[in-house]
């Protein structure tokens, strides 16, 4: 019988890229918004979703929390990718910006998140939301707290 790693031995981005190499590259959450992420590498990732009619909020445009989740997903998967073995961490806080709307049939959408600052405790990390043209919808930022084992 095959064993599972002991995550808390591994690096963020090793953890990332486990999942990745396994084909796990959805958490729930990615099955539930219909996104996938797609790259990892230390400091930096790209998620890709497209938006569809199951997304829309009753004024028929792609309802703000699929941006929101595509960058928070993007944001704390930056962060993660630079732990250190043993480290873990919680979002402080989200701050998102809404350029323009989404629409379903709009195709596919790309996130970006890169970190910006790691310390002992606190990391921080930016995000863009684009199409596949390079027209921003979105950007995000998050502070993180990082907690050691």
């Amino acid at each position: 019988m095959k064993t599972s790693p002991d995550l808390s031995k591994l690096t963020g981005l090793e953890q990332l890229n486990l999942a990745f190499n396994q084909g796990q590259k959805r958490a729930p959450i990615g099955d539930t918004m219909d996104f996938d992420l797609v790259s990892a590498e230390e400091g930096k990732v790209v998620f890709e979703g497209v938006p569809a009619a199951g997304h829309l909020n009753p004024i028929g445009t792609v309802h703000g929390g699929y941006a929101a989740t595509l960058l928070d997903s993007a944001l704390g998967c930056s962060v993660h990718s630079v732990l250190e073995a043993g480290e873990r961490y919680t979002t402080i806080d989200l701050n998102v910006k809404y350029i323009r709307a989404m629409m379903p049939g709009m195709g596919k959408v790309i996130c970006t998140g890169h970190v910006v600052h790691k310390g002992r405790r606190m990391a921080t990390a930016e995000a863009r939301l684009v199409d596949e043209n390079g027209k921003l919808y979105a950007h995000g930022s998050t502070t993180c707290m990082v907690m050691s084992d």
